[in-house]
C-alpha cells in the first residue's frame, strides 16, 4: 500500500489528485491549512486529514510528526502554492514578492527537510513537486503557447525556482525519484475557472509521476503531453 501525502489539497488541483490516487488504491493524507474545509474535504473522499501550513516551520514539523506516528509516507506532492497578485508589474512590492516566494519556493525546502528522513523509509521514496509551464523558459518565449501571453513576474519566477529546485534535489537525493510536474492551463479559482483543460486533465502529469513506484527518471519536467522544456 502506497501512502501519499498532498499539500494544499482541500480544493482544486489538490483534492482532485486526492480523489485520483485514493482511487488508484493509495492511502492518502489531505493536508491543508484551514482545519475545517481540511476535514471536510478528507471526509468526503475517504482520505485522511492533517493540518499543515506550508509557510509555517512548527506547522510543518508538527504535521511531519503525526505522519511519523502513523507510519510514514511513500509519495509527497508539493502542490500548494498561491497566484500572488494581479498587480502591474512596475507596482509590485518586496512584501509581495515575499509571499509569492514564501508559499510556493521556500514552503518546498520547509516540506522536503520535514518529510526526507520519512521518505528514506520507504521503498519507493518519491517526491513530485506542482511547478508550471509559466515558469518555463520554453514556453514563455514560444508564441506558439499561451504561457508566452501572460506577464506575472512573481509567480512566473517562483515557479521557474520550483523546477532549480527540483533538479537540485534530485541530484542530491539520488535515492529517491523527485520530479516536478506542470497540470498546464487548467481551470480552478487560481484562474477564475479560465482553464481550457478539466482538473482531471490537470492532473494527469501530477498522478503520472506519484503512480510509478519509485521507477523512471528522477530530475525531469513533464506535462501531460511528455517531458516539458525547461
Amino acid at each position: 500500500m502506497t501512502t501519499t501525502l498532498i499539500t494544499g489539497a482541500n480544493k482544486g488541483l489538490g483534492y482532485e489528485t486526492a480523489r485520483r490516487l485514493i482511487e488508484a488504491g493509495h492511502t492518502v493524507w489531505m493536508a491543508a491549512r484551514d482545519e475545517s474545509r481540511g476535514r471536510s474535504a478528507a471526509e468526503s473522499l475517504g482520505g485522511m486529514f492533517v493540518q499543515l501550513d506550508v509557510t509555517n516551520d512548527a506547522s510543518v514539523a508538527a504535521a511531519a510528526a503525526v505522519v511519523a506516528a502513523n507510519g510514514g509516507i511513500d509519495v509527497l506532492i508539493n502542490n500548494a502554492g498561491i497566484s500572488g497578485p494581479f498587480t502591474p508589474p512596475t507596482e509590485l512590492t518586496a512584501e509581495q514578492a515575499t509571499a509569492v516566494f514564501d508559499t510556493n519556493v521556500v514552503s518546498i525546502v520547509r516540506m522536503t527537510t520535514a518529510f526526507v528522513p520519512l521518505l528514506r523509509a520507504s521503498a519507493a521514496p518519491t517526491i513530485v513537486n506542482v511547478t508550471s509551464g509559466m515558469g518555463s523558459f520554453g514556453f514563455v518565449h514560444d508564441p506558439h503557447h499561451i504561457e508566452s501571453t501572460i506577464v506575472a513576474p512573481l509567480y512566473q519566477a517562483s515557479k521557474s525556482a520550483v523546477t532549480m529546485l527540483t533538479v537540485q534535489y534530485a541530484k542530491a537525493l539520488p535515492e529517491m525519484r523527485v520530479n516536478a510536474a506542470d497540470p498546464g492551463y487548467t481551470a480552478t479559482d487560481f484562474n477564475h475557472n479560465n482553464g481550457t483543460q478539466t482538473v482531471t486533465e490537470g492532473t494527469d502529469a501530477i498522478v503520472e509521476l506519484a503512480t510509478r513506484g519509485g521507477e523512471g527518471p528522477t530530475g525531469t519536467f513533464i506535462n501531460r503531453d511528455g517531458v516539458a522544456p525547461f
